[in-house]
């Protein structure tokens, strides 16, 4: 609720200073390339948190022929893995000592007992810990499982379910590999969630489908409908997943990218979810705003509505990136659902992006793979990202004293960063400085840490003060019982010599 009604508050503050204009207004409309946003949901420029250190096409890195429209890419050590789709092809790439690329192999067939020995039209890729390579031979309506030495040893083929559409082809597009070989597939026109294979090829069921949402008026209405009125209406269905992630715990990272414009705003809708081995959505959300990528929306150089994720990376300390295809940007969140900060754009200059179609890490390098510029940007992190990065890694290792400091230099470095206050706070708070602590909370609006360091300097203020509260306690309540008592016997006295006289 009270994120609706931020949310509230800052759109009317925006229709009284944009009257007649559209309230929702790109962030690199000022011109920024890496932003973040404050508690009041306003746009504040941030140092950059990442550089660009190269962009790869195909001519730089010697390739025979150009890139066509990849789609699909995989890190696997120091091997990037690209699906060049339209080439019928996948590119490894190897990061030598000098910290560039160059190809490492190329792999148009593999062998074995099977008839087709190609691949048609591959959309993604992924390794798994012991070597095997699982490729989504989208054209060819299988998944494809070969060993390290590209041989032949199985395939996933589209699932024998009842309840799917017997005449829907089977068009796998993206892929997960859990540590026991289960495969979990995105298939395009199969919104029943991720179709899940054990590792003997066994189609095991569907997982994760994502709510559903529907308009209660438009829930009643067909219900009173004809047959044929309910044929012509919408229907209330999940959705489908756009891409998915398998982070170093084995929790699924899934975004979806189709989700209607209202349910991303009113937080019905969730574009990026973390799915547990039933299935279930754990993704933390303890933000200011919703996980959505752009807070306002505008149509500046053509480009309308809220971002759209297309796909998803999650690093080892649990910060994931997401991959926004209608601006091009990268929005990194913490593991608390904390926006970080958010860059890139729409363009052909280094660091925009014309089609992002996929986003990888290395280390705490980014890897964007751009579908229609045919290239691989190299992202690596500046001081202040790298700063950041620290201050949580440190926290996560129990260095609360040092994340403290690490926070400070980045506070030294963009004062307007509001998670450097609530890093130091958070800090303090597990130093048990909790004075300390509520007020760098209480700079920053945070209530729910806030209410968290009071709670535990109000416990620490009255241990302290133990005696002190006791003398107080007795002199309010015992000593006016006291003299009251003393007034009473005086009276019973004088009274008593009255009676005698």
């Amino acid at each position: 609720m009270r994120k609706i009604l931020k949310r509230v508050g800052v759109l009317l503050a925006g229709f009284c200073v944009l009257v007649g204009s559209s309230l929702a207004v790109s962030a690199s409309d000022d011109g920024s390339y890496t932003f973040n946003y404050d508690y009041w949901g306003d746009v504040q420029d941030s140092p950059d948190a990442y550089t660009v250190q190269e962009v790869y096409t195909a001519a730089a890195l010697g390739l025979d022929k150009n890139f066509s429209s990849p789609q699909g890419m995989f890190v696997y050590g120091n091997l990037v893995y690209i699906c060049d789709t339209g080439n019928n092809r996948i590119v490894v790439l190897e990061r030598n000592e000098k910290e560039s690329f160059q190809v490492r192999q190329i792999i148009e067939e593999f062998q074995g007992d099977v008839e087709v020995k190609t691949f048609s039209a591959p959309s993604d890729i992924a390794i798994s810990e012991t070597g095997e390579i699982f490729i989504a031979d989208r054209g060819n309506s299988r998944i494809l499982k070969l060993d390290a030495d590209l041989n032949y040893l199985m395939q996933f083929d589209k699932p024998v379910d009842n309840t799917l559409d017997p005449t829907i082809s089977f068009t796998p597009n993206k892929i997960v590999i859990d540590t026991a070989g289960r495969v979990y597939c995105i298939a395009s026109g199969i919104n029943k969630g991720l179709i899940k294979y054990e590792n003997d090829g066994v189609f095991s069921g569907f997982v994760g489908a994502t709510k559903v949402t529907y308009d209660f008026a438009d829930y009643i209405w067909k219900k009173l409908a004809t047959e044929e009125q309910r044929a012509q209406m919408e229907s209330f269905v999940p959705t489908e997943y756009d891409n998915i992630y398998m982070d170093h715990e084995g929790f699924i990272y899934a975004v979806n990218g189709s989700a209607s414009d209202d349910d991303l705003d009113s937080g019905a809708a969730d574009a990026v979810r973390k799915l547990n081995l039933m299935g279930n959505d754990i993704l933390v959300r303890n933000g200011e705003w919703f996980i959505i990528g752009d807070l306002y929306w505008g149509n500046a150089g053509g480009y309308e509505g809220p971002s759209r994720f297309c796909d998803v990376t999650v690093f080892e300390n649990d910060v994931y990136v997401v991959l926004d295809r209608v601006r091009g940007r990268l929005f990194a969140y913490d593991d608390q659902g904390r926006m970080l900060f958010g860059f890139g754009g729409s363009g052909n200059m280094d660091g925009y992006f014309r089609s992002p179609a996929a986003v990888e890490h290395m280390g705490q390098d980014l890897l964007v793979l751009d579908s229609q510029d045919c290239a691989i940007t190299l992202f690596t992190p500046t001081e202040f990202g790298r700063l950041v990065y620290q201050a949580i890694d440190q926290f996560d290792d129990g260095e609360y004293a040092a994340s403290g400091e690490t926070w400070q230099e980045v506070m030294n470095l963009n004062g307007n960063y509001d998670l450097a206050y609530i890093g130091i706070g958070r800090s303090l708070l597990r130093q048990e400085r909790y004075h300390e602590a509520m007020e760098y909370f209480e700079l920053k609006y945070d209530d729910e840490n806030y209410s968290k360091a009071y709670k535990q300097y109000r416990k620490e203020w009255v241990e302290e003060h133990i005696v002190a509260i006791f003398i107080v306690v007795f002199a309010v309540l015992i000593v006016p019982l006291a003299i009251g008592k003393v007034k009473k016997i005086k009276h019973e006295i004088d009274t008593a010599d009255i009676f005698r006289m």
